[in-house]
């Protein structure tokens, strides 16, 4: 975020904030509620997620932060999710797909799919189409509701495997995890295209953070945290600074109407060539509706 953008107080309007309780998703929520949003921290940790809002709670904001239980690795969990808080009868203005997980050893849902690709793309592919009515619905011309899907400079080593996109056959874990974050950007221009060709006041975009010194890296293998620790104050961003991107998605008034764009220090970026390839996002819209039983 530019040092010299300001943004407008937000109170009125509510977001979703998928990983809220720590890190970038932490700070991501601690800004939206102190600009005025009601913000729901969804995230399968109770225990950090009341701490999460004590804190926010602490620092006087203006706006409502609370915390929900929502673990994306379950779809059936997800589809609770989104019931409740539909049957809260509340609108929604910012879905930002923030949770995240990386470089984990193989292993399995309780839905049967690769873990990366479950937590970082399938289960928010699920949770936005199931919020979409509620965002449509918020939004209007000139004050669209916004979703933000978090992303990664990994995505562009990233292939999407439609062939064996659990990654049974040959598993790595920085290429589960790269496949996930490539799966969010394809989702983020053929999710616009929808809306666009619908006339829908809802924007999409991808954002990329940079190399931010979170959690994520704690499943890193040992001799690579060791040697991350020295560099980590100088190479990698703070989780404030990563989050800045985020919150400038949404909430910056330039940003107002725009849709299918791959943010990076809050500059429209070009992501890697197969990310715009509009067969493979088809095909990967259509696959993950099989997958989490959608209707295409």
């Amino acid at each position: 975020m530019c040092e010299n953008t300001v943004l407008p107080k937000q109170n009125g309007r509510v977001a979703i904030v998928t990983g809220g309780t720590r890190g970038m998703g932490y700070e991501t929520a601690r800004h939206l509620a102190g600009l005025g949003m009601h913000v729901v921290i969804a995230g399968n940790e109770r225990e950090e997620g009341a701490a999460a809002v004590r804190r926010i709670q602490e620092e006087d904001v203006e706006g409502k932060v609370e915390f929900v239980f929502l673990d994306l690795t379950s779809l059936k969990c997800v589809r609770q999710f989104a019931r409740a808080f539909k049957d809260r009868g509340l609108p929604l203005h910012v879905l930002l797909n923030n949770a995240g997980t990386m470089m984990v050893p193989e292993r399995q849902t309780e839905d049967g799919f690769e873990f990366h690709f479950t937590l970082n793309y399938l289960g928010h592919f699920l949770l936005t189409n199931l919020l979409l009515g509620t965002l449509k619905r918020s939004g209007r011309h000139g004050g669209c509701s916004r979703i933000i899907n978090m992303s990664s400079a990994t995505h562009y080593a990233g292939v999407v495997d439609m062939e064996d996109l659990n990654r049974r056959i040959c598993y790595s874990s920085h290429g589960a995890y790269s496949q996930s974050k490539l799966a969010l950007v394809l989702f983020t221009y053929y999710l616009q295209e929808q809306l666009t060709a619908g006339c829908f006041p809802v924007t999409v975009n991808a954002v990329d953070p940079g190399m931010v010194d979170t959690a994520l890296y704690n499943n890193l293998w040992s001799l690579a945290q060791a040697l991350k620790r020295p560099v980590a104050k100088t190479l990698f961003r703070t989780p404030a600074e990563g989050a800045s991107i985020s919150i400038y998605a949404a909430a910056a008034p330039d940003m107002e109407g725009v849709g299918a764009c791959y943010l990076y220090n809050s500059l429209k970026t070009q992501s890697s060539d197969s990310s715009y390839d509009a067969e493979l996002q088809a095909r990967l819209w259509k696959k993950s509706c099989e997958l989490v039983g959608l209707q295409g």
